[in-house]
């Protein structure tokens, strides 16, 4: 699992349009809620189960004396969102507690592993055809600058059903493997419309899920941090074909956490930006361990 700590003062919203998902802590996100502001958010694996993960950080943020002031107690606001991962490796092992508060504690400023980490380390990509023709996913992150100092960065988990492409050139990076002795990547979307899907429901297509966070220190309301959301889901939507499936649970998180006077619209266009290049980068830094293949192991010639 993987978590964002926000500094205190950060507004947070999310963009929730998948059909398959699992949150926990999302009604605070909301602009009209009474809690104004957000401490963590937390990516996590392991499905539902991976919740539980978000017990740590809580438990981490009330040491810190962070949250909601009720009287005696300040309440910590963790939002969470999970991907499906139960099937790669030891499907028994999920996220806890303790992985929570170990994420907290391990928190930097500073760039961290990329790939086969955090809540990348179970995802896996391209599952039109099931498990077995499907591809490693990973965790990545980017940025991009704004103007004035501005910034915006990413994290994403991608966990997709479909492919992921390079957002500039819509050169495929990952997905369905073609059968041998034919090579290359299978256009899901394409796939789709011509041959309809070899399988129906979830449990054929296995897991399923991108998730991102998407952070700025522009100063944005809660309604201004929504739109950021909805904006920066263009990114997956672009980089990943296609998104927001009936057995995909994405989400896309947005945090305001500075003083920044940026407009709406320039910090909406960079964080699509950093979006596909966060994902991108998830991919192409993943390693299948062995298990399944990755970008890496690729032929070049793709």
């Amino acid at each position: 699992m993987s978590v964002v700590l926000c500094p205190p003062g950060t507004v947070g919203a999310c963009e929730l349009r998948g059909t398959a998902t699992a949150t926990r802590g999302m009604d605070a996100l909301r602009a009209e809620h009474l809690v104004g502001g957000v401490d963590a958010i937390v990516l996590t694996g392991g499905s539902a189960f991976g919740l539980a993960s978000a017990d740590g950080v809580m438990a981490f943020l009330e040491e810190q004396g962070r949250g909601f002031p009720t009287g005696r107690f300040n309440v910590p606001t963790v939002a969470a969102g999970v991907l499906f991962d139960l099937h790669f490796g030891d499907g028994r092992v999920r996220p806890d507690a303790a992985m929570g508060r170990a994420a907290c504690e391990a928190a930097s400023n500073e760039e961290g592993p990329q790939g086969s980490v955090g809540a990348g380390m179970g995802a896996t990509i391209g599952k039109l055809f099931g498990q077995e023709r499907a591809m490693k996913g990973g965790l990545g992150t980017a940025s991009m600058n704004l103007p004035g100092g501005g910034v915006v960065g990413a994290v994403a988990a991608v966990n997709a059903f479909g492919g992921v492409y390079e957002p500039g050139t819509g050169k495929p990076v990952a997905g369905p493997r073609a059968m041998p002795p034919e090579q290359g990547i299978v256009d899901t979307e394409e796939h789709l419309r011509i041959h309809g899907r070899p399988f129906e429901g979830f449990s054929n297509t296995s897991e399923n899920t991108t998730l991102v966070a998407v952070a700025t220190n522009a100063r944005l309301t809660k309604t201004e941090t929504h739109k950021l959301a909805q904006m920066a889901a263009n990114g997956l939507i672009r980089t990943v074909r296609p998104s927001y499936s009936t057995v995909d649970g994405d989400m896309v998180f947005a945090l305001s956490c500075g003083e920044r006077e940026v407009a709406l619209d320039v910090v909406g266009t960079a964080a699509i930006e950093a979006v596909g290049h966060a994902i991108c980068r998830a991919v192409m830094e993943a390693d299948g361990r062995g298990i399944i293949p990755a970008w890496r192991d690729l032929p070049e010639s793709l």
